[in-house]
């Protein structure tokens, strides 16, 4: 836009102007009608200071204009921020320069540059090749940007690659395209290349990484250099009724980084602690889309169990972040497998229709926590998860192995929780407990605790709270009858209550009537 712009001022002039006079003016020499040529008379001529004729103001005027224009859009470099100098602020030593100031957190420590060639990125003009043919097969055709766009690789060396492909006929030109660009389409050679290619793999998305760039990935984001405060942990837990010694019993466990038991009666809220372990670290982490590994290739972004966190619109005529696409930023993972899981998803498993490879549930949960529930319960035996992952809990890494056979170690860096009603003692032997450092017991809330969880859930429910049917409630239906209180059972009745005046199209609020109905329901068969 400011070429335009310039463009169309300098043209504006000429055509008010003589050709000869702006020439000599941008030459520094006279204009016509001077008696001397004005070109010998450069080197010796001494600058003028006299007031120039309104002609060369105007001159003047569109080059101030076009020195102003040229320093504004000349591009920033990362971490800095262009401030006219009359109005540059005052430096603050406390702030580092980082690349995005709403990202500090993801920024300080790690984050995934982009490569400028394909060895830098840890890949083959074959493996590329390779992707592009696919692409094209299943797409049709395409420019060079928008295979760009979908394999997640800079436009220069990708744009290099097509022609390199076009000269040896695997691909033409369909026809032009914006920001000189083509279309491309496969030829009849290049449609052969590609139907063979995807007889093995039919994968064509994101360029893989390297293993090697993921294990450091995951060391600059690991959880053991992350050190949660009691200000972080009450944070994380600020919508769950828990008393001082539960978290100061979490604190240490959650610090570790390692592994941990919650154990106790159902309905206590253990699911929902697991839950909320990974919001007292860092809020975000970078995770690459897939790893390649001897031309196999493992996908690892799941939009199921990982949320996308995507960074804010560059609104520069320049991107500056210069940031890896291949890699994805996500919210630090916390995947939950309950009583469905199996042997199968604990290790890399092979589509056989497609061949993609897709990676296990603790290579997703990296640098996260990974919960086990209902720990027990699952499919497959007690012994045989624990045989899995007795030195895994040890060592910090995992064995994995690949279709074609080969064998590799990857980080097993997360936070395991094993969450179970039953008595961990009865589950596993001594030998397994004492690779799990904390076993943490979630008791029944006190009276006062069952208090506030039933104005909390009110204020949540549109529900409005008295406090004497709450001690009906617990004199009638829980003392006695010797029925333990428990951190769900506020929610639960409050619901049945909530429901019971929307039928009757009362306006909902806590009354002894409406419990005695709630509990008539909730405790039936309890």
């Amino acid at each position: 836009m400011a070429c335009e712009f310039i463009t169309n001022r300098i043209g504006q002039f000429m055509s008010e102007t003589n050709h000869g006079n702006l020439l000599a003016r941008l030459a520094g020499g006279a204009v016509e009608g001077d008696a001397s040529n004005p070109w010998t008379e450069v080197a010796a001529a001494e600058p003028s200071h006299e007031a120039p004729s309104p002609p060369d103001n105007k001159i003047d005027a569109i080059l101030a204009r076009i020195k102003e224009i040229t320093t504004q859009a000349t591009p920033r470099a990362a971490g800095t921020t262009s401030v006219p100098p009359a109005k540059r602020p005052e430096p603050t030593p406390a702030t580092p320069p980082i690349m995005i100031p709403e990202l500090a957190e993801d920024f300080v420590d790690f984050f995934p540059p982009e490569p400028d060639s394909f060895p830098s990125a840890g890949l083959s003009d074959s493996d590329v090749e390779a992707m592009i043919l696919k692409y094209l097969l299943a797409r049709g055709d395409s420019s060079g940007r928008e295979i760009s766009e979908q394999i997640k690789l800079p436009f220069v060396p990708i744009d290099t690659l097509l022609r390199e492909m076009k000269n040896q006929q695997l691909i033409c030109h369909r026809g032009a395209a914006p920001m000189n660009d083509f279309q491309y389409q496969l030829t009849d050679l290049g449609r052969e290349r590609a139907r063979r290619l995807s007889a093995h793999c039919t994968y064509f998305g994101s360029a893989p990484v390297t293993l090697e760039d993921y294990i450091a990935g995951v060391k600059a984001q690991s959880l053991t250099g992350q050190h949660p405060s009691a200000e972080d942990l009450h944070r994380a837990f600020a919508d769950l009724v828990l008393n001082k010694k539960m978290l100061d019993r979490l604190g240490p466990a959650i610090n570790s980084g390692r592994g941990l038991f919650l154990f106790g009666p159902p309905g206590n809220g253990k699911t929902s602690i697991a839950e909320r372990v990974t919001a007292a670290f860092g809020q975000t982490i970078w995770i690459p889309r897939a790893i390649g590994i001897d031309g196999e290739i493992i996908r690892l972004f799941d939009p199921v169990n990982h949320k996308e966190m995507p960074l804010p619109a560059n609104h520069g005529l320049i991107d500056n972040r210069k940031i890896d696409q291949r890699w994805v930023r996500i919210r630090r993972p916390t995947i939950i497998a309950g009583g469905e899981l199996t042997m199968e998803q604990l290790e890399v498993t092979v589509n056989k229709g497609t061949g993609i490879c897709e990676a296990p549930l603790q290579l997703k949960s990296n640098c996260g926590t990974l919960v086990i529930d209902d720990f027990g319960r699952q499919r497959m035996r007690i012994d045989e998860l624990l045989n899995r992952w007795i030195v895994p809990l040890e060592k910090r890494f995992d064995y994995l192995g690949l279709p074609n056979g080969k064998k590799l170690d990857v980080p097993f860096d997360q936070l395991i929780i094993f969450s179970t009603n039953l008595e961990p003692r009865d589950l596993v032997d001594e030998a397994f407990l004492r690779r799990i450092p904390y076993k943490i017991e979630v008791i029944d809330p006190s009276e006062e605790e069952f208090h506030r969880l039933f104005e909390i859930m009110a204020r949540q429910f549109g529900v409005i709270y008295h406090r004497e049917p709450v001690d009906h409630l617990i004199e009638n239906f829980y003392k006695r009858t010797g029925r333990p209180l428990r951190f769900c059972q506020p929610r639960d009745l409050l619901l049945q209550v909530r429901n019971y005046c929307l039928y009757y199209n009362r306006p909902p609020e806590m009354t002894a009537e409406f419990f005695d109905f709630a509990v008539e329901n909730y405790f039936a068969v309890m």
